[in-house]
């Protein structure tokens, strides 16, 4: 079972989760919802596309910009569509 916490709150949890490079991707079932906002944050990558931001916020703090997903991958990167990661802090477990 993988788990991302941050500021002592469970963000995400699954046993069927992705890793690319490092990192875990949480499909989107797995979030709890109640702690992500939108952010206009973009970035790219050469072979996954572009990618969007989530702030998460936990226990009244924010950490902007915490997750990230790709709503639209290339081809070599559709199994992380919609998948959420994480970085900033949010201790990430599997």
């Amino acid at each position: 079972m993988a788990k991302a916490i941050w500021n002592d709150v469970v963000l995400a949890e699954s046993e069927t989760c992705e890793t690319v490079e490092g990192n875990i991707y949480f499909p989107p079932g797995a979030l709890n919802r109640e702690h992500f906002r939108e952010s206009t944050t973009t970035s790219g990558c050469p072979w996954k596309g572009t990618a969007r931001y989530y702030t998460v916020v936990a226990n009244g703090q924010e950490n902007t910009d915490a997750a990230w997903y790709y709503p639209e991958p290339k081809p070599a990167a559709e199994n992380i569509r919609d998948h959420v990661a994480f970085w900033r802090g949010v201790q990430v477990s599997a």
